[in-house]
């Protein structure tokens, strides 16, 4: 990663904003994940190196998230059934530089996720009447659905973020993830030898995702939110994350 070209916020929003996307998450242990970073920003790589994303020198970047969802959990349950018409909602804080930002992310007709995000200024929170009716709005005109009539803080991310850019595809590799419920109390932390990798691209498969998997490293059906809720509860009905949990949050994740 030090070795990689750097690349400014800028530029990334111009090559690789990636409101509309597809995403494949990997759990990708320590040694694994620097071969990977070495072959994708090699100098010599046909079509040019991977860069990093680059702010005043710093190359990894703290992030803070809070996830919103109803007293029953509805965005859960919805991305626990597959419901098309689901949605996440949550306030990410970019420590390092301050910035905050609502985000709603959808699911488009293909599958991919849409995001969708205003800037939280001063001390608003997605709560704030003008919030509310910008995350109303969205839902009305995306999927013909009214938005939740309740939402509380339900889980909490901390992670170190480090980002790798080329043409329409991006590459997010974070470490340290913490989760801790907001409505609870606890917290899980992922191992400390795994990368919670995450390819992005208007496509579905980058050579990111084919390098992993010559690697012997396979898609994870993983999400921090709910594969934190599924570890942080068990008595939620989570089948599908089972697995990647127990290998992200140890005992904590069944």
């Amino acid at each position: 990663m030090r070795a990689a070209a750097p690349v400014s916020l800028d530029e990334v929003n111009q090559r690789a904003a990636l409101l509309a996307r597809f995403d494949h998450s990997y759990l990708v242990p320590a040694d694994v994940f620097l071969r990977l970073a070495g072959r994708l920003t090699d100098p010599g790589r046909p079509g040019g190196p991977f860069r990093a994303l680059t702010i005043d020198g710093r190359r990894t970047f703290r992030y803070h998230s809070v996830y919103y969802d109803t007293p029953g959990l509805r965005s859960f349950h919805d991305h626990r059934q597959g419901r098309r018409l689901r949605f996440k909602i949550r306030e990410r804080l970019y420590e390092d530089s301050g910035e905050r930002q609502f985000e709603i992310k959808l699911k488009g007709r293909r599958g991919e996720t849409v995001k969708h995000r205003r800037p939280l200024t001063g001390p608003g929170t997605p709560l704030d009447p003008c919030h509310q009716a910008f995350l109303a709005e969205t839902l009305r005109h995306a999927y013909g659905i009214e938005p939740p009539a309740a939402l509380h803080p339900s889980l909490s991310t901390d992670y170190l973020r480090a980002t790798l850019v080329a043409d329409g595809a991006r590459i997010t590799c974070d470490a340290g993830l913490t989760c801790e419920d907001l409505r609870a109390g606890p917290s899980v932390h992922c191992a400390g030898d795994l990368v919670l990798v995450e390819t992005k691209t208007t496509g579905h498969l980058t050579e990111a995702d084919r390098l992993l998997h010559a690697y012997g490293v396979r898609p994870a059906v993983f999400t921090k939110y709910c594969a934190a809720l599924a570890a942080l509860h068990p008595a939620l009905p989570a089948n599908r994350w089972h697995r990647a949990a127990r290998r992200a949050f140890g005992a904590h994740g069944r």
